[in-house]
């Protein structure tokens, strides 16, 4: 035995399983430089928190940040494209996954934004986590466009 659990329709809840949430693309009112240089600036991920945020935390290149109800994560700058993409990724082995962050130029003082999650989770995790990591998306985006 190798610990994995099968349900009786045969789908092993221990095998890693790709997820990826596309968030809406949306419009802000910033130049694609200067949205980038915001978002370089962690600290302003706070103001695209969810309103249940209870904790939010910058440490050089990275934040940890708790929602009521939920275990912190602590997300790092693991790549930066100047002006187009900043890539963060979980700071944890347990729980792999990448926040995409593609930024677009519309206009000399606009952008399009679009987040996107990959990451490899078990089955049950995956079940587990999809509908309430689609919400965090989209309250980050729209945060975002409000911004």
């Amino acid at each position: 035995m190798n610990g994995d659990v099968i349900l009786a329709n045969g789908c092993n809840l221990n095998k890693q399983k790709e997820m990826n949430i596309k968030g809406n693309t949306v419009y802000v009112k910033k130049s694609q430089e200067n949205l980038y240089n915001h978002l370089l600036k962690l600290e302003n991920f706070k103001d695209l928190m969810p309103n249940n945020i209870e904790k939010f935390v910058v440490e050089g290149e990275s934040f940890l940040f708790g929602l009521k109800g939920m275990p912190e994560i602590r997300l790092i700058i693991k790549e930066k494209t100047p002006h187009s993409q900043i890539v963060l990724g979980s700071a944890s082995s347990k729980l792999s996954f990448n926040l995409f962050v593609d930024i677009k130029k519309d206009s000399e003082k606009t952008s399009n934004v679009q987040l996107s999650f990959e990451g490899k989770f078990n089955m049950m995790m995956a079940m587990m986590v999809k509908k309430p990591l689609t919400k965090f998306i989209d309250v980050l985006s729209d945060s975002l466009e409000n911004l």
